[in-house]
């Protein structure tokens, strides 16, 4: 179509719906004035939900092949900025907007605040009330960090975790960090002192530094949780570490050179997800002394897909739906809710909601919360985007090169212990031996976890010298 017909008033509307969004991952809303135009010029003006994403503004002369070109003199304007294209055919463009990711400092600590100093008797009274059979041997400073990461877009973001230390110790201190395991509050995190913080005061007062990070979406970090998946797990696993060697050298903290990775449940994971990212990218920078993880979903798209599939009745039905969107968010496929699920789940998962009140809501069967289509092709369907999501979270397909142990009990009922001998069995596939540990064959998922970390712990201890 040529251009030289089009009434004023109906160019105006054209040039306003020529603006397009281009981004290298799913991107943000934005919300895009039509233009302006007047003796000087063309005036644009825009807003976009993320301020992470540096743009520019490009025209061209038809809506054809013409090649788009950037608006002189405004290289880089920023959201909400007034641009100005001053040429005297502006009136006759057309213009979109281009974000592209802005530089990221990964890891880069943004502030640090001590939250809290333990002495040794307050930290004895909670491990006693706690039925944790420890001695405190340190004081404890806990400090809750902010550090630059990625989302999972990999577009600039921050997310929170805590760092737990001895007081006065000479060090050197081995460096663990814990990967806690699900939670649907936004606070129930170690940066906000739950219960799973504890762990890092634990390690903390034996000699340790304790990094623990909350994950995206939860803490102080914006936006939803991206539940399970395993790219950025490991980022904010990897860029809290570093955050926490910047925080040791402002602090005086003496970090010594051993780094062990653990974590249990969703943490066991995303330890698994970060022990894969640092060995595969990071080896230099954080040589892995020895990593334990413990009743972790290492084969989504197999064992726990067939999980589902089963219909068995589960203790905690909650974690299809929260698996569901929390991809789902991640690579933009429909959730495929049925009704009334579709209604009732998702204000749930807004993280200001306990974990019970989802159960609450989700049938004995919580694979029914699916439209019947979408049963059939999670079965049935290895294209299914949400099997092939599932796919691409598994932690399968690689050779850990670190000294790794996997915990995991015989009778846990939310997370099966299938997912600890399909790790193994592939890992063994690539010529790597692990051996899964059952510390309680009798105990479920929750009762699972103090003998498996006790145990990491006590093994981590023969290594930390």
């Amino acid at each position: 179509m040529g251009k030289s017909w089009i009434p004023r008033a109906t160019r105006q509307v054209l040039a306003a719906a020529a603006l397009a969004w281009h981004a290298q991952a799913v991107p943000p809303s934005v919300a895009v004035q039509a233009p302006v135009y007047g003796d000087s010029g063309t005036e644009i003006r825009w807003t976009a939900s993320s301020p992470e994403l540096r743009h520019t503004l490009e025209s061209r002369t038809d809506l054809g092949d013409a090649p788009w070109e950037a608006v002189p003199g405004v290289p880089w304007p920023s959201p909400a900025t007034r641009v100005l294209d001053g040429r005297p055919d502006s009136a006759s463009r057309f213009y979109r907007i281009v974000a592209e990711p802005g530089p990221v400092d990964r890891g880069r600590l943004l502030e640090w605040t001590r939250t809290a100093t333990l002495n040794r008797s307050e930290i004895q009274f909670l491990f006693d009330l706690g039925g944790f059979p420890a001695l405190a041997q340190w004081d404890v400073h806990v400090y809750r960090v902010l550090y630059e990461t990625v989302d999972a877009q990999r577009l600039r973001t921050r997310a929170s975790g805590a760092v737990a230390v001895p007081v006065n110790h000479p060090g050197p201190l081995p460096l663990v960090s814990y990967q806690h395991g699900t939670v649907l509050l936004r606070d129930d995190v170690p940066s906000r002192a739950n219960l799973e913080g504890l762990l890092g005061v634990a390690f903390a007062t034996d000699g340790y530094a304790a990094v623990l990070p909350d994950y995206l979406g939860l803490g102080d970090s914006p936006g939803v949780h991206p539940y399970h998946h395993a790219d950025s797990a490991a980022s904010a696993v990897i860029d809290l570490l570093r955050a926490a060697r910047a925080l040791a050298s402002a602090e005086g903290i003496p970090f010594g050179p051993r780094l062990f990775l653990t974590g249990y449940s969703q943490g066991g994971h995303a330890t698994l997800a970060a022990l894969r990212e640092i060995e595969a990218h990071h080896a230099a920078e954080f040589p892995v002394t020895a990593c334990a993880a413990g009743g972790g979903a290492y084969d989504l798209s197999g064992v726990t897909r067939l999980d589902f599939l089963s219909g068995r009745p589960r203790p905690n039905p909650f974690n299809l739906v929260y698996l569901l969107t929390g991809l789902r968010d991640v690579y933009g496929f429909p959730d495929d809710l049925a009704a009334p699920y579709a209604t009732l789940l998702p204000p749930l998962l807004d993280g200001t909601h306990e974990i019970a009140e989802v159960n609450a809501v989700m049938p004995r069967n919580p694979l029914e919360i699916l439209r019947p289509e979408a049963r059939e092709a999670l079965a049935s369907d290895p294209d299914h985007p949400f099997r092939a999501a599932l796919r691409r979270n598994d932690l399968l397909d690689w050779a850990p090169r670190a000294p790794l142990r996997l915990y995991h009990c015989a009778a846990d009922r939310d997370v099966p212990q299938a997912n600890a001998t399909a790790a193994r069995d592939a890992f063994a596939a690539r010529g790597v031996t692990v051996t899964v540990l059952d510390p309680e064959p009798s105990a479920d998922h929750q009762d699972c976890a103090l003998p498996t970390l006790l145990d990491i712990k006590a093994w981590f201890d023969t290594l930390r010298h």
